[in-house]
């Protein structure tokens, strides 16, 4: 008979060892990430066609991991950038891989350690899904963001849709289309027995938005205007675009899409998973 590994556990210690498993794999598939450059710098340029770069220097990596790519980038590149993680260990591994102590600091969404309007660009990446408070999160970047400042979000999209189901943070198909008492079962099933369903994180996604969800909830913030990164995109960046029918019809759909409220908003149900709030001047 299977030994039962829950059997003298307390329920509120959830599956056990899930501290350490999360870490691991973290880790590991950040490390198996391909060089995030690019991507990068296609957002610094989305980010400079919002407000001056030449004077916005101070970035804030909210949510930066272990392995923070994006911030050694950004570092390299001249700005001056501080990262912000919840998770201890995740904070130690940082420093080191950034070689400096004083880069990574310890805090959360909802308690940034930072002095009002102290930074430029905020950049918070894959991390609202699993806040405990949107209301809080968005009140606290919206303070550390100095007048005129910008935060980029990405997060999960109730509305995308995938053949295979794929929604990125749950190895369940079309997870993200469960109703919510659905999503609160697994939720408790990942948290308590099968750590696998959500990757081990001790955190996972429980909220899930539209872009329409985004700009809501960043109003009550105090942000005054929202762009999604088509809404930045210019006919040039096109030809970049990989495959013969995305270079064809792009240029063809581009302008109509920014400048027609129903297509813009047809397009936004699947790429509506990352916004650019503007905290006004």
């Amino acid at each position: 008979m299977k030994e039962d590994i829950y059997k003298d556990r307390k329920y509120a210690d959830g599956s056990p060892n899930m501290a350490q498993l999360a870490h691991n794999f973290f880790s590991n598939s950040v490390a198996s990430r391909p060089d995030d450059t690019p991507r990068v710098e296609r957002l610094l340029m989305y980010l400079g066609r919002l407000i001056d770069l030449s004077e916005s220097r101070k970035i804030l990596v909210l949510g930066c991991g272990p392995l923070p790519q994006v911030a050694q980038i950004l570092i390299n590149k001249g700005y001056k950038v501080v990262g912000v993680e919840p998770v201890l260990s995740f904070v130690e591994t940082a420093r080191e891989y950034l070689n400096d102590s004083a880069s990574v600091i310890q805090g959360c969404a909802e308690s940034i350690p930072l002095p009002d309007c102290s930074q430029h660009i905020v950049i918070f990446e894959s991390v609202l899904e699993h806040v405990d408070s949107i209301p809080h999160s968005l009140e606290e970047i919206y303070r550390v963001l100095t007048p005129g400042g910008v935060l980029w979000l990405s997060t999960t999209n109730r509305h995308h849709f995938s053949l295979k189901g794929l929604n990125s943070e749950f190895n369940v198909p079309f997870y993200n289309w469960f109703p919510r008492l659905v999503k609160e079962c697994y939720i408790f099933q990942h948290l308590h027995y099968n750590p696998k369903l959500a990757n081990y994180t001790e955190r996972p996604a429980v909220h899930w938005l539209s872009f329409a969800d985004l700009c809501s909830r960043g109003r009550d913030a105090g942000f005054s205007r929202f762009y999604a990164r088509m809404d930045l995109m210019r006919l040039s960046d096109l030809c970049i675009s990989k495959g013969l029918l995305r270079r064809a019809f792009l240029p063809l759909l581009l302008p109509l899409i920014q400048q027609n409220p129903w297509l813009r908003s047809l397009a936004l149900t699947q790429v509506g998973d990352a916004i650019f709030m503007l905290k006004q001047k």
